[in-house]
């Protein structure tokens, strides 16, 4: 073998042995800031204990971070994702603006006005809106660590209202760095009724782990990590289908208007149980997002170490975004269709400094 040929081999050889080692980097708990191109993150158990932080804190991106887990949308993982098109078909996931026609929690009406410009020539438009009331991100101001009162990194409510109010945790950093990867969805009020299984949409009924599952297995994803040999990869945005959105079509105006402001409000969503909070924090979501208006079920079913608000875990500690009333009926029709549950996906939220959260502007693509 020539000198050259050799050199070429050696150099074949040690590159395949960097990429390798890259496919299969394990982030150390302890060794900050974590690198978000790791493959392999550490589990909820193994989160390291940071000072002035609250205890299952995953402050881990840099003591300035204003991302959390969109750290883990690299432009690598950014440009796998675009693998995941096969069609061509674009699906919006946003609700119109003024649906729902009364949102609940009490939250403003949306209000849009058109305002003449030149008389039958040319016109403006406003909109007065709750960025809460229709298809929305939680922004990392939306909740905090109820027992410290800080919200992710750190940040306090100082940092967002009063005199020395400034821009950290807000929704605008979302938006410089943009919302792009690989979605997942799984379509669990589908499973649940072909299973015999029915619900209403409109009731705190909880979705198991177990209940994921089985979802998971029918669609034939395994929902575990993928360093746990499942499909799930770091980076990926889970979209999750509770049925709220097919039922709410199906209510009246008037029925529609007393869902929303009756003093008992109940919506489906995933359980608070520790085996769902593991599995969310370990998959290493990018960001997870449901079609119901609070993503968990509501209301609380309890309260103490099993019952921990995953608002709360997810915005404040992981840094993980919440997205709420997706509208996901389009999507699960077309991934039915097809028998794929993976897609590339994309949100613009909205460029606001300051914002708290913003409506979604997303798009997959199949």
């Amino acid at each position: 073998m020539s000198r050259n040929s050799s050199a070429r081999l050696s150099a074949i050889s040690k590159h395949l042995e960097t990429k390798e080692s890259d496919m299969t980097k394990t982030q150390a708990p302890q060794q900050l800031p974590w690198d978000p191109n790791s493959t392999h993150f550490p589990s909820h158990n193994e989160l390291p204990t940071l000072p002035d932080a609250p205890e299952g804190a995953a402050w881990v991106w840099g003591k300035d971070d204003q991302l959390g887990r969109l750290n883990l949308l690299t432009p690598q993982r950014v440009k796998a994702s675009a693998g995941e098109i096969n069609t061509g078909d674009m699906v919006r996931l946003d609700l119109p603006l003024n649906v729902p026609a009364t949102p609940a929690f009490g939250r403003e009406v949306f209000q849009h006005n058109i305002k003449p410009i030149i008389p039958d020539m040319g016109y403006d438009d406003t909109y007065t809106m709750n960025t809460q009331s229709s298809t929305q991100w939680d922004g990392f101001r939306h909740f905090c660590h109820v027992p410290t009162k800080s919200f992710y990194n750190g940040a306090k409510s100082t940092d967002f209202v009063g005199e020395n109010a400034n821009l950290r945790c807000s929704i605008h950093h979302w938006a410089d760095h943009g919302i792009a990867g690989r979605g997942v969805l799984l379509d669990y009020y589908h499973f649940a009724l072909a299973n015999n299984k029915p619900y209403n949409p409109y009731t705190a009924h909880a979705i198991s782990f177990a209940d994921l599952q089985a979802c998971g297995t029918a669609q034939g994803l395994d929902i575990r990590p993928k360093s746990q040999g499942g499909d799930i990869r770091p980076g990926d945005i889970l979209l999750v289908r509770s049925g709220f959105v097919q039922e709410y079509y199906k209510l009246t105006p008037n029925e529609r208007h007393a869902a929303a402001t009756r003093q008992d409000l109940e919506f489906a969503g995933l359980s608070r149980e520790k085996p769902v909070r593991d599995w969310l924090h370990d998959c290493y979501f990018a960001a997870a997002v449901g079609d119901s208006p609070t993503f968990e079920v509501w209301p609380p079913p309890g309260f103490g170490a099993d019952h921990v608000s995953l608002h709360q875990s997810m915005l404040s500690l992981w840094g993980c975004p919440i997205g709420e009333m997706w509208d996901l009926e389009k999507l699960a029709a077309k991934c039915r269709e097809i028998g794929k549950w993976t897609f590339f996906m994309t949100s613009a939220p909205a460029n606001m400094p300051g914002g708290v959260g913003s409506h979604a502007n997303a798009t997959a693509i199949l």
